[in-house]
């Protein structure tokens, strides 16, 4: 496929058509069921609590419906007599809601003495083990209220809850509501990215469990994904089994970490079912992996291992992970994964030793072994084991950065001085509000990269902006930075976005993804498509007629006018039909062809 150059928008056609838009053109085509359930809604007034329950000591923590504080009315829930910050009043969920739906939670809460309250989630995975997420903080004094926050779970999932949590005074809770999220299915008269980029390289998206368990999602990701990337269910933390390798410890063996896939399970099955290459991320890591890890039989107060140690320690993890997938997911490709991740900093360096209680930057890998001697095994011991066909990267971000992109060259040089250990690089590509980098900058590290010979994916791309009436300069700034990509496209074996909405992504305040919320695509999304051949839209039978009657007349004009002009419900049933400019989009300038035909039509 070959890109075309894209056409911009003269002042004179605007005028034509006596519209103001902005390029790209945003409105997109979606079917939604708008209608919501709710499934439970509290205000307290009748002084029924006995659908909540205690977290923590519920011999101390008591909750009624007190008449001290309220939001509306005269009651409110109480939780009292809590000695620990995560003590408080829980909902639970499984035996209510239904797993792979989207629920929303609305509510007010308030803390004493300026202390911050946090709505939380947990559930117990596959393996037993328990998981917690923040979802809000409502900080300040007072009464604090959120809306609409997305939970879903999966089938796999039990004790489900959602929590109130923070400080050790009384928690306040009103006005609380669930209720089902609207559905929302993806469009499907849009190119697909997969088919759109086939000839170029893989791409693909990264998302968790909980991101996944809407079918929204899933239809979404299969429409234009052909890789996926757990988000969180493959680093360390998620697959270290800390209670399996205490009781070996116990046993006189602290030297053969053990590890569950359990975490990712709802992933990787989606995976095997679907037939979709896995990326795996992260085998090694200064963050997202326990202390415990590091410490004489796996004890987060004991005395740190050495690096001997460390070494075998290292060794059998990998070979163990690596033997997992292996046996519980044999149909599963994982083409490619991520050994080591993020081990230097801007200028190149290698980062300080410590403990993550210490600080994210701080290094526990470097606090054993002293510096980055550790990278070269790890990628060793990886290549031992790692799947049939499962290329090996070095991942990291800032990678443009003129001292860290000079090291990572350099790095790679290092690991591959001896044999061939390492097969690529992996650029993460978290771009910035302010453009930053520059295409320029972005391809500076782009060209070095490529000149080591070794294979590039990008792995975790996304680009924040400030607000919503940024979309366009996002949409510019995705649009050149594809382009540098397709410029080196020989060297660039996938390209991943890291995340599917934006509202589920780790910046979701920031707006980063190709997706809003309701699985519409985005301006950028239209203009890192535009200017391919594609042929995965519906085929025109009548040209001009969008509402799809079989005819062409006024309102196919009127209709392409008000979706240009995003008027809510505004729905095309046949968007090709529209496309007269033959450039797979939809823009003014197929709107001024629309007219200029019907008026050539009706004079004859």
């Amino acid at each position: 496929m070959k890109k075309k150059r894209k056409m911009r928008m003269t002042a004179s056609l605007l005028a034509m058509c006596c519209l103001y838009v902005t390029f790209p053109l945003t409105n997109t085509v979606a079917d939604d069921t708008s209608d919501t359930t709710v499934i439970y809604s509290s205000d307290f007034e009748d002084g029924d609590v006995s659908a909540w329950t205690n977290r923590g000591d519920r011999d101390t923590t008591i909750l009624t419906a007190s008449e001290e504080n309220s939001v509306s009315g005269t009651h409110c829930l109480c939780a009292s007599g809590r000695s620990k910050s995560w003590n408080g009043p829980a909902f639970r969920l499984d035996d209510k809601c239904e797993p792979g739906v989207a629920y929303l939670v609305s509510c007010s809460a308030m803390g004493q003495w300026y202390t911050s309250v946090t709505v939380s989630f947990q559930y117990t995975d596959a393996a037993g083990e328990q998981h917690y997420e923040n979802l809000a903080n409502l900080n300040g004094n007072g009464w604090q209220s959120v809306s609409n926050l997305k939970i879903s779970y999966t089938e796999e999932w039990t004790d489900v809850f959602v929590y109130f949590e923070g400080g050790s005074d009384n928690i306040y809770i009103d006005d609380f509501t669930l209720k089902t999220a609207p559905v929302y299915h993806p469009q499907s008269d849009i190119p697909s990215l997969k088919d759109v980029y086939a000839d170029s390289f893989k791409i693909g998206t990264a998302c968790t469990s909980k991101e996944l368990a809407p079918a929204s999602t899933k239809e979404l990701i299969l429409k234009h994904f052909n890789s996926i990337t757990p988000g969180n269910e493959m680093k360390p933390d998620a697959l270290l089994d800390q209670k399996a390798c205490l009781a070996l410890a116990e046993a006189g063996d602290d030297e053969n970490p053990q590890v569950s896939l359990a975490s990712a399970s709802s992933i990787l099955n989606f995976a095997r079912d679907n037939n979709i290459p896995v990326r795996g991320h992260v085998l090694i890591w200064h963050q997202q992996t326990p202390t415990w890890f590091f410490k004489e039989n796996y004890d987060p107060e004991g005395e740190w291992v050495s690096k001997e140690k460390m070494l075998i320690r290292m060794e059998n993890y990998i070979k163990n992970v690596f033997a997992a997938v292996k046996k519980e997911y044999p149909d599963v490709e994982f083409y490619a994964w991520d050994v080591v991740n993020e081990c230097l900093l801007d200028d190149g360096s290698a980062r300080q030793p410590g403990s993550q209680e210490e600080g994210s930057s701080k290094s526990p890998w470097v606090k054993v072994f002293g510096d980055n001697s550790f990278i070269k095994p790890a990628f060793e011991f990886a290549k031992k084991y790692a799947p049939e066909g499962c290329k090996l990267y070095y991942n990291d971000f800032n990678e443009y950065m003129p001292g860290k992109r000079e090291a990572i060259v350099a790095l790679t040089e290092e690991i591959n001085a001896d044999g061939h250990f390492i097969d690529g690089i992996g650029m993460q590509s978290h771009l910035g509000t302010d453009v930053f980098p520059t295409a320029n900058v972005y391809e500076k590290a782009l060209s070095m990269f490529a000149a080591t010979g070794l294979d590039i994916q990008i792995t975790e791309l996304d680009q924040m902006i400030s607000s919503t009436d940024k979309f366009e300069e996002q949409a510019k700034y995705y649009s050149d930075i594809m382009d540098v990509i397709m410029k080196y496209q020989d060297s660039v074996s996938a390209v991943v976005f890291w995340g599917t909405t934006d509202d589920m992504s780790w910046r979701a305040s920031k707006y980063p993804l190709l997706f809003n919320e309701d699985y519409t695509a985005k301006p950028c999304f239209y203009s890192i498509v535009d200017g391919f051949e594609d042929t995965t839209g519906p085929v025109a039978s009548v040209q001009g007629d969008v509402n799809a009657d079989g005819e062409f007349n006024i309102s196919d004009v009127v209709l392409l006018q008000k979706w240009l002009l995003a008027v809510p419900n505004t729905k095309l049933n046949n968007w090709k039909a529209a496309d007269l400019c033959k450039d797979d989009r939809l823009d003014v300038f197929d709107l001024c062809l629309m007219r200029r035909d019907l008026v050539s039509g009706s004079e004859q």
